[in-house]
């Protein structure tokens, strides 16, 4: 049982690991982008935790078969929880309202014949180096070699002056790489436009090429720029004048003849051969008649008005004609493939693709590498912008890929996803060294072909709102998943980027993708555009919760994941829980996030997840069921001596998460018995944050855990406590 054998500790550091470098330890993760994915340790954990006997470590790198075991996820999202249910043996339904998020599933569990593809992504890429790989290659400025591989092309925006009407760039600044992964720092010339490489960027000095002084600042921000012709002070983006055009400033490229003798990176500036390239691919472009390039518009919305407001008004526009091009060339090569199977999965790796061939991805000048357009769980407008090589740098022997973001890196990403699936690992952690531990017997998918015979599992997937779900009572043996977030990234308007091309790609005889959106209108996240509040969320929220209730066996588990750095967005998973006739029985910490992500470094947010875990029927430890601030601080402690021990470092509001975890699983058990499912979803949370005001909320509990908050300037480590009396009484067991 979740409650008493689940290992904070243990789960914990295999967690926190795996967010590190997700796709290491879940290959599966690859087949396509989704977002805030949780650590599949986490819930194999939880799963072995309820079904299998015996302690976790023991069990967790063996093999097993949980045949029989039906669960359900009603916000299967990336899949998760389901594909470590489905590696089990377990029988499986899952529900998402987004198309992209069904998609991707069952792309990830469906049995795909891996020497087939194999074989049509060889012949993908021949065809395209034959058709545009010349666009691709530069002349290398050590050797003179006409074939040096481009790995990125590094654009700016321009601007068209209201004065003069001259065209100028709109550089943030003249850093184009920094010298921690390159000898020296590289400078744009802010006269001449050519590369310096200088020691200190402090004291840049002048320009090898014409002599003037060397700056790091550019003349773009705050959304304005001085003209440098006329001196005119222009307001930047001019969501009237159309979509931002560009000038191609540098190039980082790859020469396989120089390298051996080569430190660091190789950079250039455009010569005219580079120029020229890009205008025959722009000609060859503009002679094509295009099949598969949307021209869906962009509608209005939280994270696309962004795009509005610079000027975008197609879905084609956030891309420059060599990429158009080159992904319609792809398309045209995909869709000839009569194999379904095998054109869905190369229609899949062009849809993730694309995260890297827009113009909307940035350079990182420190680690040298483009940032795919998803970086920050949003649409990214910069002033400079990475295009990457579209075929991709293949690594020689080494079965690697020199630079991101093309179909090499793609594909081979996608192939050791499906490999996984039939080879599933854990990793061990022995020494300081990771040690790949094979679970033989494991695997993913709905079927496989064996030596001995086929074998064939119940895999159950629905691409509609959780509230049509038709499942017969007392059927399922756990609801586990990682439900939407209120006033989370809106996915929606993120995957439409890559629905409109897909769903004139892929094939799918369900209707899938007779919708010309992912937006739906019964989402269950805030959304200001599509006027979706905290009630909205509430009333959803707990309806699922209801649905799933009543089909799960009496006693078995509904387990959840949940985080956010506000109370407040913790009243409608309450109130979903109640609504649902159940008890929380745990609130159990775990890592869910990496620190260093883009979209969390640096601020407040939390890595911690609270696990959820609740019953209808079942037994909870005495001594958890408190009512006092300086009580719930306590139980606060022993959940941080547990999680310190698998190695995380803590923040205050990882701190302050764990807390919530709390105070929600107690409003919860005091509001139980006499809650009133009649009443408003606005009441109804009302009543909650009561609950939670009566035992004394954070700002109550963190008067007690001062020396703990205190401990460190970025919250990095904790002071050692003695063992404290335990709190509540006697160690037993209260039934509900």
């Amino acid at each position: 049982m979740i409650e008493k054998d689940f290992d904070i500790p243990f789960i914990s550091d295999l967690a926190l690991y795996e967010k590190q470098i997700q796709q290491n330890y879940r290959p599966i993760i690859a087949v396509h982008k989704w977002f805030a994915r949780r650590p599949g340790t986490l819930f194999r954990g939880l799963l072995l935790s309820e079904f299998v006997e015996g302690a976790l470590k023991d069990n967790f790198y063996k093999a097993h078969t949980l045949k029989g075991i039906k669960i359900a996820d009603p916000f299967m999202g990336g899949g998760t929880p389901l594909i470590e249910a489905n590696r089990l043996g377990c029988d499986i339904t899952g529900y998402d309202i987004n198309p992209m998020a069904y998609w991707i599933v069952r792309q990830e569990i469906e049995h795909l014949d891996l020497e087939s593809y194999r074989k049509a992504a060889v012949d993908l890429q021949q065809r395209l180096e034959n058709e545009v790989g010349s666009f691709y290659r530069t002349i290398c400025m050590e050797c003179g070699s006409p074939n040096a591989h481009v790995k990125y092309f590094i654009w700016v925006k321009t601007l068209k002056c209201d004065e003069c009407g001259s065209i100028y760039d709109l550089l943030p600044g003249f850093l184009l790489a920094g010298n921690q992964r390159h000898p020296k720092n590289v400078i744009i010339c802010s006269a001449c436009g050519e590369l310096n490489e200088v020691e200190d960027r402090k004291q840049p000095g002048f320009c090898h090429a014409c002599g003037v002084v060397l700056k790091i600042n550019g003349p773009a921000t705050r959304n304005r720029c001085e003209c440098p012709h006329c001196g005119k002070i222009n307001i930047y983006p001019k969501p009237l004048d159309g979509a931002p055009q560009h000038r191609m400033i540098a190039i980082e490229y790859h020469c396989p003849l120089c390298k051996p003798n080569h430190q660091g990176r190789f950079f250039k500036k455009p010569d005219r051969e580079d120029l020229e390239k890009y205008e025959i691919a722009s000609e060859t472009w503009r002679r094509l008649n295009p099949s598969f390039v949307p021209d869906d518009e962009i509608p209005p919305g939280d994270e696309t008005d962004r795009l509005l407001r610079w000027g975008y008004r197609r879905y084609r526009e956030m891309f420059n004609e060599r990429q158009l091009l080159g992904l319609e060339l792809s398309c045209q090569a995909i869709s000839g493939h009569s194999e379904e199977k095998i054109r869905n999965a190369l229609a899949t790796n062009l849809s993730d693709l694309l995260r890297y061939q827009n113009m909307l991805c940035r350079y990182d000048s420190m680690a040298l590498k483009s940032l795919d357009i998803f970086s920050i769980h949003g649409f990214p407008v910069g002033l400079m912008q990475c295009e990457s090589n579209l075929l991709g740098i293949p690594n020689g022997e080494k079965g690697s890929n020199i630079g991101s973001g093309g179909w090499s890196n793609i594909i081979l990403k996608y192939d050791h996803a499906k490999a996984y699936c039939a080879n599933p690992f854990e990793i061990r952690h022995q020494g300081g060294r990771k040690v790949q531990v094979a679970i033989r017997g494991e695997w993913i998918g709905e079927h496989r072909n064996t030596s001995m015979s086929p074998e064939d599992r119940n895999v159950a997937l629905h691409c509609c709102s959780s509230t049509f779900i038709d499942l017969p009572p007392e059927s399922l043996d756990a609801v586990i998943t990682d439900p939407p977030y209120f006033a989370n990234v809106q996915y929606a308007e993120l995957m439409d980027f890559c629905y409109v091309w897909l769903r004139r790609l892929a094939i799918d005889t369900s209707g899938v993708f007779n919708k010309s959106s992912t937006r739906d209108i019964e989402e269950l996240t805030g959304n200001i555009t599509m006027e979706r509040g905290l009630s909205h969320f509430t009333e959803g929220m707990a309806a699922i919760f209801a649905k799933v209730a009543c089909s799960l066996k009496e006693g078995a588990p509904l387990v959840f994941t949940y985080h956010h750095n506000k109370i407040e967005a913790y009243l409608p998973v309450a109130v979903a829980i109640l609504d649902a006739g159940l008890t929380c029985s745990a609130s159990i910490p775990c890592p869910a996030e990496m620190g260093a992500s883009i979209h969390i470094n640096g601020t407040g947010s939390s890595i911690i997840d609270t696990v959820f875990v609740c019953r209808s029927t079942g037994t909870v430890p005495r001594r958890t069921i408190v009512s006092k601030s300086q009580e719930i601080a306590e139980l606060v402690r022993e959940d941080l001596e547990l999680i310190l021990k698998g190695n995380v470092k803590l923040t205050h509001g990882d701190i302050r998460c764990i807390a919530y975890g709390h105070l929600i699983r107690l409003a919860v058990w005091n509001l139980r018995k006499n809650w009133d499912i009649d009443v408003s979803a606005s009441e109804k949370m009302k009543v909650v944050a009561q609950a939670i005001n009566k035992l004394g909320g954070w700002p109550s509990i963190e008067r007690f855990l001062s020396d703990v908050l205190a401990n460190a300037p970025c919250y990095q480590s904790l002071i050692a406590h003695e063992k404290q009396e335990s709190y509540g009484g006697e160690e037993d067991e209260i039934s509900f």
